[in-house]
């Protein structure tokens, strides 16, 4: 994609996610803007801030060299790194209407800089990629706002339709458990995705033995069954980090989850309803995953199982960019970009499938794997440390596939994504594996 194409290109990435800033900061007051809903998540204004604070840093001030938008304070005021999420609520951040200001005017800027600035010359503006870079940090940043909304207590202010198509396309229920994935060489990463992220580069060869992949993420009803035999109370399942951390924190069933009398109940963006059976089980730690997995005779996948399920295809032996092939995201391949405020029923988006007919690889639910988050072969830090280089080799676990409240800008077959093994306020589920030679 070159010249034109790509300037629309951006133009509508930017408009997507300032849309959907906007949708998750309109809907509340100021008093709910401003407060903080969780000690691990910042306030909503903070967040409306500082993505507009990170495209005037790397597209007005990088590309363009301008001075400043704000004083020089600002950008303390909006570095992740040097505030954590707790303290944020002291800073002297800037109030929502000026922060929406703030937003709105480096975006005025932003959009200008885009109709005459060269997309080629230098390794930033090849392909637009710091325009894609800012886009998907400021999705990341929605998915963020979002998981801040399903802290928040009080009435629901969020609305979206159910996913296509209640129920379960016919053939879930007859789904194969599980899919052989062949042993062999395939090609993890990338180094042509134009968008792609320093962690995900370069793309090498990894050789794999044969295994089984779960065909669906693991449901409420099968975790459910976990819980029901006793996998809280059994330290047998549980690694002993987690197992400690599971009397410390005093885990029984998933985040949000509740029981009442003989059923189970959640809480989703303010309204509390039954967990459905049929959907992908959603906000559990790595430990939780982990501790199903054991339960269940199997284990959770590595991060090269996961992408050799997602990507590889046997007849050509190339890796695709998704599961369905190197085409973007459409509404039929995934539940992606917060167009429902839930996962779809285990078995759902057969046109998203992997080659080997593996389902929900992408959206629903970011997906636990074994691995913590590595470095690949040839790694280099670009364009900035505190993206990745900070956190690799750190007590993180990769997740893989994106949640429902993840855009397709920011979801690729090769993205990557991680956090520490007890988060569990996250979008996140699993699904599991096993070795073929057990078969």
């Amino acid at each position: 994609m070159h010249g034109d194409a790509l300037r629309q290109r951006v133009a509508e990435v930017f408009a997507a996610a300032r849309d959907r800033t906007h949708a998750l900061t309109d809907c509340v007051d100021a008093r709910e803007l401003t407060a903080q809903h969780s000690p691990l998540m910042s306030p909503l204004v903070w967040d409306l801030a500082h993505v507009g604070n990170q495209e005037e840093q790397w597209l007005l001030r990088s590309v363009a060299g301008h001075d400043p938008v704000f004083p020089p304070e600002v950008d303390s005021l909006y570095d992740a790194f040097e505030h954590p999420r707790a303290e944020r609520p002291s800073l002297p951040l800037l109030p929502p209407d000026r922060a929406r200001a703030y937003s709105g005017e480096v975006r005025g800027r932003v959009m200008d800089l885009l109709e005459r600035v060269p997309l080629e010359g230098s390794r930033l503006l090849e392909g637009a990629f710091v325009f894609g870079m800012v886009a998907q940090h400021e999705q990341q940043h929605d998915e963020t706002m979002l998981i801040t909304h399903q802290l928040r207590r009080g009435p629901a202010v969020l609305d979206a339709p159910p996913p296509p198509p209640p129920p379960a396309p016919a053939d879930a229920a007859s789904l194969p458990a599980e899919v052989l994935v062949p042993a062999g060489p395939f090609t993890m990463g990338t180094s042509t995705e134009p968008w792609a992220l320093d962690n995900e580069r370069p793309a090498h060869t990894v050789h794999l033995d044969a295994f089984l992949i779960d065909t669906v993420p693991v449901t409420n009803a099968a975790y459910q069954e976990f819980i029901d035999d006793g996998g809280y109370d059994d330290p047998r399942w549980w690694t002993p980090r987690g197992w400690e951390h599971r009397q410390q924190a005093g885990l029984s069933a998933p985040l949000f989850w509740r029981r009442d009398g003989g059923t189970w109940l959640r809480r989703r963006f303010g309204v509390t309803e039954p967990v459905p059976g049929d959907e992908p089980v959603l906000h559990v730690s790595w430990f939780e995953a982990d501790a199903y997995a054991r339960w269940a005779g199997r284990r959770l996948p590595t991060e090269a199982e996961w992408e050799k399920a997602a990507r590889h295809d046997p007849a050509t032996g190339r890796s695709r960019r998704h599961p369905w092939g190197d085409a973007d995201p459409g509404p039929e391949h995934a539940n992606l970009g917060q167009r429902h405020l839930r996962p779809a029923p285990a078995g759902s988006y057969p046109a998203g499938a992997s080659p080997l007919g593996v389902r929900q690889l992408i959206g629903d639910v970011w997906e636990w794997t074994s691995s913590g988050f590595d470095p690949y072969p040839g790694f280099a830090a670009w364009p900035y440390d505190e993206y990745s280089a900070v956190f690799l080799g750190g007590d993180y676990k990769v997740l893989r596939g994106g949640s429902f409240a993840a855009d397709p800008v920011a979801v690729r077959g090769t993205f990557r994504n991680w956090d520490h093994p007890v988060r569990r306020q996250i979008f996140s589920g699993f699904r599991t594996a096993r070795d073929a030679e057990n078969d």
